[in-house]
């Protein structure tokens, strides 16, 4: 009932992702609850799209349909009926595959459609088109007397540039999660976001935070010198938040290495943090300086607890959501990236927060605060004014980042790290947060017309829509 697109009144159709595989236990709560839904709103309000895996056995490359016979069996004993079947495989479904899928599931042939692997996760809605599942989706919820045509145009624009992306970009993300990438799955999306928006294939370097500290250096010294190699060769180094005092160190030091050697660097939340205290102990000369996270009675406090609510009680200490930053410093590279805006509203997910007390001896020092929250108590954004490009953020800047709108900070470190940051900024300049034409050396990119949710064509201000090449659709992890 809540718009979320700008636009005036309810939505025409609300889409509930329901994750999980049917029969464990952890889901069956919200599979009743689902079933109780479909019962109440009836027929012709609720389609049901099951996604299930269909295996190729490759000694003799056959499809086998079992898992899903199973998977819907378990569905329809729980009180629900799959509409359509999603099936995923490594090719597309054989006809008589779907014909036993169909008899077997109780699911039309048309209502069947196959997600294979494709060479790059920007061509799914393509298959989806070309198999018409839009039809069926709009036949099951009676929905058929308002027929649009899907306007994918930009989409494909995007999916074939995807595909034609030769120079590489070399990201370092120095983080504390490395063995699951799906721990930064948002970071990494806004860097596929931007590279592409660059005109540029990303590769992100993992790096491990607690194998960059000295400590290692004396445990594993194969590692630690694997780590500082992959620092050393990355065009550019992010360091994404976190909680916890294990690899901050590594933060820190990569933070310095960055700052140093004028490489190109975003930090966030966390990482924005670390830079603080690293510029502090190194540019400052305060050796003590650090966050009361980690040390509470810490000499020289330069991050400190900042919660909204209670700082007595627990629970609900976080600073989360939506919160407005205002720029202090109009030509500061950030400032242009968001197109000259006066302030901007970005998503938060923290406690700790730079202590405003000793902002005017970091300013003094070197380190601007450029981006500030309405009391000009809680700082959002630090620049070094002479450096490359050096921003660290307190919000998260990857939750808002779109395929068709890329976040502005990750442009930026993109853009720096490909050489390409000026050309960025001066296409800012127009007043468009992100610019609608612009010049790359692969050539320029001319957005067409963006299909919103309502079916109403809008122009979208930025150019380049999103991705970065990864084979799987997540780039190339080394």
């Amino acid at each position: 009932m809540i718009p979320v697109d700008g636009m005036d009144g309810p939505a025409d159709v609300c889409v509930i992702e329901l994750g999980g595989t049917i029969g464990d236990i952890e889901s069956m709560p919200f599979i009743e609850a689902l079933g109780q839904f479909s019962y109440r709103v009836g027929p012709g309000n609720f389609c049901l799209v099951h996604v299930s895996l269909v295996p190729v056995l490759n000694v003799v490359g056959e499809q086998k349909t079992k898992p899903t016979q199973h998977s819907v069996r378990g569905l329809r004993g729980l009180g629900l009926t799959p509409n359509i079947l999603a099936c995923r495989s490594t090719k597309e479904l054989e006809e008589n595959v779907k014909e036993k899928l169909s008899q077997f599931c109780h699911v039309p042939a048309a209502n069947i459609v196959t997600l294979y692997d494709v060479s790059n996760i920007w061509r799914i809605p393509l298959l989806l088109r070309d198999q018409k599942a839009h039809e069926a989706i709009l036949k099951v919820l009676n929905l058929e007397s308002f027929p649009r045509e899907p306007k994918l145009d930009e989409w494909v624009a995007r999916a074939t540039m995807f595909d034609t992306l030769q120079d590489i970009v070399r990201i370092a993300m120095v983080g504390k999660y490395t063995g699951l990438s799906d721990s930064y799955l948002s970071v990494l999306k806004a860097l596929l976001h931007a590279s592409v928006y660059c005109h540029r294939k990303l590769v992100v370097d993992w790096v491990a935070s607690t194998d960059l500290e000295d400590s290692t250096k004396i445990e594993a010294p194969d590692a630690y010198k694997a780590a500082w190699n992959l620092l050393k060769s990355a065009d550019g180094i992010l360091v994404p938040g976190g909680f916890g005092d294990r690899g901050v160190q590594g933060k820190i030091l990569a933070a310095k290495y960055a700052r140093e050697n004028n490489v190109p660097y975003l930090g966030i939340c966390l990482g924005m943090q670390m830079a603080v205290v690293e510029f502090a102990r190194h540019v400052m000369n305060l050796p003590h300086a650090n966050s009361t996270e980690f040390d509470p009675n810490a000499k020289t406090p330069c991050v400190i607890f900042m919660p909204e609510g209670s700082k007595t009680h627990m629970g609900g200490t976080m600073r989360l959501g939506s919160r407005r930053t205002f720029f202090k410093v109009a030509d500061c590279k950030s400032a242009k990236l968001y197109g000259n805006a006066d302030y901007v509203d970005e998503r938060h997910r923290h406690r700790y927060e730079v202590n405003p007390d000793m902002v005017p001896e970091f300013e003094n020092a070197g380190l601007k605060f450029v981006g500030k929250d309405e009391s000009d108590r809680r700082m959002e954004i630090i620049e070094i004014p002479n450096h490359q490009y050096f921003i660290g953020a307190q919000f998260h800047p990857e939750f808002k980042s779109r395929p068709a709108k890329p976040s502005p900070l990750f442009v930026g470190l993109i853009a720096a790290s490909s050489g390409q940051l000026d050309k960025v900024l001066q296409g800012c300049s127009n007043g468009h947060v992100i610019p609608g034409k612009h010049q790359f050396s692969n050539g320029p990119y001319t957005p067409a017309a963006h299909q919103n949710t309502n079916g109403h064509a809008k122009k979208l201000a930025n150019g380049v829509a999103n991705g970065t090449y990864y084979p799987n659709g997540n780039g190339v992890h080394a």
